[in-house]
């Protein structure tokens, strides 16, 4: 009985600090089926989001700091977008009004979406980290990453180095998580690939309803490769190390991490 009120809890949860992506994951099932005359489904998309994380921060589901990290995401990942975009990776073939250089704004709150995930999950879920690495290494580790997602297409593809490099970085490091009166630990880099590989199921039901396009999905719709986890994995590290760090310098080492084992 205690496990099925515990995982009831989690998966409760978990739902809730899902709120955002729902939004988003409803808003592009919705404006496949139904058009409205005048507006393209992209600017629709946009003006979905920018309703929805108005309410987040009217209804006080995220504070204005939290706010301040999404958008930083958002930034990021449009960064990121007008790049891969510029060299093929993936395209957003439809018209839009808010379109920079091929890319929709909308498309800077897919991302978004990943840091609200977070920062819900850790006010919920009371997230703490143990020996978690000094913030130069997680902050190098986490330029490394992103500058590897633009270099990669000029250079080698250093990704598996890095990968293999945080096993040895977070070896040690664990996240605990509290469910009710139970507090539990998972190692730091299972739960980073469970949250990319999730990422990873996301990202197929986007591209299933068009909030963008591969090129092996330009005549009809394809899984999105299996490789792609490990971009979302190497996503999901950026992201907690930002939050991570943020809160550790507005809150301090000891309401975030310890050095001690739990």
């Amino acid at each position: 009985m205690f496990f099925i009120r515990q995982l009831f809890t989690f998966g409760y949860k978990q739902a809730l600090c899902c709120i955002f992506p729902v939004a988003i994951f409803i808003t592009l099932a919705v404006s496949k089926q139904v058009s409205i005359p005048y507006l393209y489904r992209y600017d629709f998309i946009l003006i979905c989001c920018l309703i929805m994380q108005f309410l987040m921060v009217y209804t006080k589901l995220e504070s204005i700091d939290e706010l301040k990290v999404i958008s930083l995401f958002h930034v990021i990942g449009l960064g990121l977008e007008l790049f891969k975009v510029h060299v093929g990776s993936w395209s957003y073939p439809e018209e839009a009004y808010t379109k920079i250089w091929d890319v929709p704004l909308y498309s800077g709150f897919m991302y978004a979406s990943v840091a609200s995930f977070i920062c819900q999950s850790w006010h919920r879920m009371d997230l703490k980290f143990y020996n978690y690495p000094k913030s130069y290494i997680t902050f190098s580790l986490a330029a490394v990453i992103y500058l590897n997602f633009f270099l990669h297409h000029y250079f080698v593809d250093i990704r598996w180095g890095i990968i293999a490099s945080l096993f040895i970085i977070f070896r040690k490091t664990k996240v605990a998580y509290r469910v009710n009166e139970a507090v539990y630990q998972m190692n730091i880099i299972l739960a980073f690939l469970l949250i990319g590989f999730f990422i990873w199921i996301a990202e197929n039901v986007s591209t299933f309803f068009g909030a963008w396009q591969y090129p092996n999905q330009s005549n009809e719709w394809n899984l999105v490769h299996p490789g792609k986890i490990t971009s979302w994995f190497l996503l999901v590290i950026i992201s907690i190390i930002i939050v991570a760090n943020l809160k550790l310098i507005k809150y301090g080492k000891k309401e975030v991490i310890t050095e001690e084992t739990a």
